[in-house]
């Protein structure tokens, strides 16, 4: 029995209607979707959120100004992104997710060190590029991938412009204690620090591992006033930074000066110390100069601005090193023509271009070897102190006991 379908003349001139309305597979705009697990709870979230908003941010924004250019067609970027919840093992499990099954294009990367070490893995495996701002690990790039690539400056001379102006205080450091996180980052920030506090000729007189997301401080601050030790530097996580001078407080332990790996940059930071941070000597690869100029912001000092008001809170190097990773795959991109994944691999290793983060280029293992400007927390105000030419500004130092600032 055969059925006949009637449609009325209406029908038929609204389906015509939608068919005439709708466009062609070539007009529809073509996507490069970015994929990446970020750390959006759990302990380390409130960094997390840096990269979650820098990635979103600069797709918005090379979006608005016309998308990727490859040969005569213009991409659309999207972001797929998902909450690793501080997991490295599901942080893994969701980068293999991204690229086996949401078959994203390109890859951007975690925050820290022991989650790029892992996810790198996978992008490698895939032969899918993953650039990442999170990572600074010299282990990261010391294994002969060729996918990986990373805007931080190598880990191990995180403290090589802080030593630099040790060797200038007045009075001299005489004595240095390096207390550092049992993770692959702060693990290379020690191994980089020790030969250049040898080299500068300071004595290094405590050099002690403490577990990651450890709490209390009290054995080794004890130590350090024990053995009236000048000048601490301290690797670890911001939790572990303030739990620090936290205590260092209440047990009256005040060196002539402390100076540590994260933190300082940190607006948040900063909030939650008060007048406490105060004398905090801190690092970072970026400040949001007007000098600083960008091909979709205008420079790093229009970018703090729009990412302030967008989001509520003042960029740190984490941002910004986030809106170059996107920006060096769609430089990457556009200098291939092509979005397949091997010849935007062999574009980045040749990339050069400036931006809000200042000049991108690769070296030979897949990173970039920014400066790092020796930062601190005076009064109400962070200042720079010490970069890559020399004095800036002067330290406060020595820092005053606790009960009399």
């Amino acid at each position: 029995m055969n059925s006949v379908f009637k449609i009325s003349p209406l029908s038929a001139l609204l389906l015509f209607v939608a068919a005439v309305s709708m466009p062609s597979g070539e007009v529809l705009a073509k996507e490069i979707v970015l994929g990446a697990s970020v750390q959006l709870t759990g302990p380390v979230a409130n960094t997390g959120r840096y990269y979650r908003d820098a990635y979103q941010l600069a797709v918005d924004r090379v979006n608005a100004a016309g998308g990727v250019k490859i040969g005569n067609e213009s991409y659309k970027l999207a972001l797929k992104l998902y909450d690793n919840q501080s997991d490295v093992n599901l942080s893994v499990r969701q980068y293999t997710q991204l690229v086996s099954q949401d078959k994203v294009d390109f890859l951007l990367g975690p925050f820290a060190s022991n989650f790029a070490l892992a996810d790198s893995a996978v992008s490698e495996k895939y032969r899918i590029p993953m650039v990442q701002g999170g990572g600074a690990s010299d282990q990261i790039f010391s294994r002969g991938f060729k996918y990986i690539f990373g805007t931080l400056a190598p880990a191990s001379n995180y403290f090589g412009s802080t030593i630099e102006m040790l060797k200038g205080l007045d009075p001299a450091p005489k004595s240095v204690a390096l207390l550092y996180a049992d993770d692959a980052f702060d693990v290379s920030v020690a191994e980089g620090t020790r030969p250049k506090l040898k080299e500068a000729g300071l004595t290094m007189v405590m050099d002690e591992r403490y577990s990651t997301n450890a709490t209390d401080f009290s054995s080794l601050l004890s130590q350090i006033k024990s053995k009236n030790i000048d000048a601490v530097l301290v690797a670890g996580h911001e939790t572990e930074i303030l739990n620090f001078v936290r205590q260092a407080k209440s047990l009256a332990v005040a060196p002539k000066m402390y100076s540590f790996t994260v933190g300082v940059p940190s607006e948040d930071f900063r909030k939650a110390l008060g007048k406490d941070a105060d004398y905090a000597f801190g690092m970072t690869a970026w400040l949001p100069s007007a000098d600083l100029k960008d091909r979709w912001f205008g420079d790093a000092a229009q970018f703090a601005a729009v990412y302030k008001a967008k989001f509520g809170y003042y960029p740190d190097y984490h941002a910004a090193s986030g809106v170059a990773d996107v920006e060096a795959l769609v430089q990457a991109a556009e200098i291939a023509g092509s979005t397949d994944p091997a010849k935007v691999r062999d574009a980045l290793s040749k990339v050069k271009f400036e931006s809000l983060y200042g000049p991108v280029a690769f070296n030979e293992n897949g990173q970039i070897d920014l400066p790092q400007t020796v930062i601190q927390v005076q009064g109400d105000r962070l200042v720079a102190i010490y970069g890559g030419n020399g004095k800036i500004a002067p330290p406060k130092y020595p820092m005053p006991a606790w009960d009399v600032r």
